[in-house]
């Protein structure tokens, strides 16, 4: 795969793909596939995956958790199936080892049976089991009842986009590392881009920022009503002789109001296993140092008007996140409740993953992915779990914008 940091030129390209993870990547190849002989500049400040792509647990998620209708729900079910196929005809490695939600309480029983309702709804396997049938399944699991789902899955989503790049490469695409978008400018007849390295220009520009989809539409002249917020997922590795704890994902029953999943057990295609993330306000986009700050996304989050509904409607859950960040008896007790062989000495310090989440200007977080279009450009503004399981019909919903755009913007919540 040719890789390169690249410099300006007079050429105008016929597709500039901004963000070098794995939604980028796929619309990179998706967009080879359907015009054969377009040009693709692909683009990206520090490399492939390396930032919400590779800092998460790599899981091929069902979609059990989304509203019916939903992007994510339509997204995640049709992406799963063919992130197993892609792997499978690619020799990357993935296995099925299904997963279980586990209900510790009376009030978690009551949602457990609202998702399975939702799951057959969403079309996805499920199976109520009972305490006896989950300690038969599980036998260091302990819960008054859970859900399991078969078909979930574990892979290396990084594995996985590299093999997508050498994909796009093969049909024509520049990928070109250390080039930081610093201006986005649309013209009638094309797209103007600098970059910290030159001057580009494309017929259409898609944008897969992530972290800095906010501050890439906002470039682009888009008025934008939301921000995003960084949330860091701190992780812990089970240490060696407690690996095979558990054989399936291990998950708690999530709060509906909150965009997160909870602290789960994982175990990963590399053989180790994982606990976490929680889920802690970021004060850097890009830095997973524990107590790393970045004064410019501080000052512009703070400046944010709805940050501080945010932090009012969401204190007591900000703290009990913050508190277990601070104190590892606490972030134990959290996962003690389903599992609970586990000790302090069991957790090995993990690198942390920062996940981007829409707020938007209301205080309210957006649950959903998120596109917006302009004539020549096309945003990925919000694409939180499950987007790296639901990567390849994203970016074949991009495609199909370009082909066709009065498709129009998508952005239901």
């Amino acid at each position: 795969m040719n890789k390169s940091n690249g410099s300006g030129s007079n050429l105008v390209y016929d597709f500039a793909v901004v963000g070098g993870g794995i939604i980028g990547v796929a619309s990179a190849w998706q967009i080879l596939q359907r015009f054969p002989r377009a040009k693709v500049v692909f683009e990206k400040g520090i490399g492939l995956a390396r930032h919400q792509t590779g800092h998460n647990s790599g899981v091929i998620h069902s979609g059990i958790y989304y509203e019916p209708g939903s992007l994510k729900a339509e997204f995640c079910r049709i992406g799963a199936a063919w992130t197993k196929e892609f792997a499978a005809e690619n020799d990357i490695a993935y296995e099925e080892c299904g997963k279980l939600l586990v209900a510790t309480t009376a009030l978690e029983l009551e949602r457990m049976h609202a998702l399975a309702a939702r799951a057959a709804a969403n079309g996805i396997r499920a199976r109520r089991l009972s305490y006896a049938e989950l300690r038969a399944e599980e036998p260091n699991v302990s819960g008054l009842g859970a859900l399991l789902i078969e078909d979930t899955g574990i892979i290396d989503y990084r594995e996985v986009t590299e093999k997508l790049a050498g994909k796009a490469t093969a049909l024509g695409a520049q990928i070109l590392v250390q080039n930081e978008v610093c201006s986005i400018q649309e013209q009638d007849d094309f797209v103007d881009i600098v970059t910290n390295v030159g001057h580009y220009r494309a017929q259409r520009l898609i944008a897969c920022g992530g972290l800095q989809s906010d501050r890439l539409v906002h470039m682009a002249g888009l008025d934008t009503d939301f921000q995003i917020m960084p949330f860091r997922g701190e992780y812990f590795d089970v240490r060696p002789e407690k690996r095979d704890l558990v054989r399936r994902l291990i998950y708690p029953i999530p709060d509906p109001d909150l965009p997160f999943l909870g602290i789960h057990l994982t175990p990963m295609i590399a053989g180790n296993l994982t606990v976490g993330p929680s889920a802690v306000l970021g004060m850097a986009r890009e830095k997973y140092g524990r107590f790393s700050v970045h004064l410019g996304d501080l000052w512009e989050m703070l400046t944010f008007p709805a940050f501080w509904r945010v932090a009012r409607d969401n204190l007591r859950t900000g703290l009990v996140e913050l508190w277990g960040s601070m104190n590892k008896w606490s972030y134990l007790q959290r996962v003690r409740r389903y599992a609970p062989t586990l000790q302090r000495r069991d957790l090995v310090p993990r690198e942390a993953g920062i996940r981007a989440q829409a707020v938007m200007k209301n205080g309210r977080f957006h649950h959903d992915f998120l596109i917006r279009q302009t004539a020549r450009t096309i945003h990925v503004l919000n694409a939180p779990s499950p987007a790296a399981t639901s990567a390849m019909p994203i970016a074949r919903y991009i495609v199909d914008m370009v082909i066709d755009p009065s498709k129009g913007s998508c952005h239901s919540s």
